[in-house]
């Protein structure tokens, strides 16, 4: 049998809460490995709290790329994960290391083994007009009149995602076509390594629930996420527009903040949030079909994820 000889990439993918960070230092504990985040909160400084951005205990353990990389501020494209993925990937098994691809950004993982240049280019004068209309008319608006052209994509996206609504819109405009059958259609790019897809999913989604209000309850403790976004807000360049800002957690604390609501409906609208960010994600993965599930919930599911990427790399020695 032939044994490929292209290096390895191995993705650890997950709902939220799905333990993805601790797996990946446990490999990284046994082999000679780095971590490349696959999250589009993590890019940016400053917030830590509400990303659940690893600890710098935890990134002692291990290199990690791609975390706090930008200012909140800026935007962070799939295509420019995907340069940076790519690159980086490259430079690390240079470096005779293992790549480590963890995160739950489900379409920056779509853009790493798809690629998305199938979709056209932005225009300056429809973005401008389309940015009027989301001010005007809101972003559960835009997402339902993206639901009547592109049900597909609309229902990946959560209403208030404005800019990936806005991106959807101005493809159908530019196309006249939905961006789910461009997408559909477009040919996957073959990566330039192997990829080792291991996905944490859990046997009990209430055990995730239960996991996903103990997080958010620890982010609300002792101020910690308000803090946060008091010195977020305090900047004064910043709006809740923002790619960073519409993060889930940092929404809702902008909003109580603003005194939209009590400090309850907070706890509750943030971990309804967090559900349905893990239930996209689920989503998201269920269509993966050449993904490797390993039980999140497991005692063992770090030593699982180990186990079954040394016998990967076994397999290509």
């Amino acid at each position: 049998m032939n044994r490929s000889t292209r290096p390895l990439a191995v993705a650890i993918m997950g709902p939220t809460a799905s333990g993805k960070t601790a797996a990946a230092l446990d490999v990284a504990r046994h082999l000679p490995a780095e971590i490349i985040s696959v999250d589009s909160a993590l890019v940016y400084r400053g917030m830590d709290v509400g990303t659940a951005k690893p600890s710098p205990e935890e990134r002692a353990q291990a290199p990690h790329h791609l975390i706090d990389i930008l200012d909140p501020a800026e935007s962070y494209s799939v295509m420019q994960f995907r340069d940076d993925a790519l690159r980086l990937v490259q430079d690390i098994s240079g470096r005779g290391r293992l790549p480590l691809l963890v995160g739950g950004t489900m379409l920056y993982f779509k853009g790493l083994r798809d690629g998305l240049d199938s979709l056209p280019q932005p225009e300056p004068a429809l973005r401008a007009r389309m940015e009027d209309e989301m001010r005007a008319l809101g972003a559960p608006a835009m997402h339902a009149r993206l639901a009547e052209i592109d049900p597909v994509t609309a229902a990946r996206l959560n209403p208030n995602d404005s800019q990936r609504i806005q991106r959807a819109l101005e493809i159908h405009a530019l196309c006249g076509q939905p961006m789910s059958a461009l997408l559909d259609r477009a040919p996957p790019q073959e990566l330039p390594f192997d990829l080792l897809p291991l996905s944490l999913e859990p046997s009990d989604r209430s055990e995730l629930h239960a996991r996903i209000a103990a997080r958010f309850d620890a982010m609300l403790a002792n101020d910690a996420l308000l803090e946060e976004v008091r010195r977020l807000r305090a900047r004064g360049d910043l709006h809740p527009g923002l790619p960073s800002m519409r993060c889930v957690g940092y929404r809702q604390a902008w909003e109580y903040l603003d005194g939209d609501y009590d400090f309850q409906s907070l706890r509750e609208k943030g971990i309804a949030a967090t559900r349905q960010l893990a239930k996209r994600q689920l989503t998201w993965l269920r269509s993966m079909p050449e993904r490797e599930v390993i039980d999140c919930l497991l005692p063992d599911c770090g030593a699982r994820v180990l186990r079954r990427v040394r016998e990967k790399l076994e397999g290509k020695a």
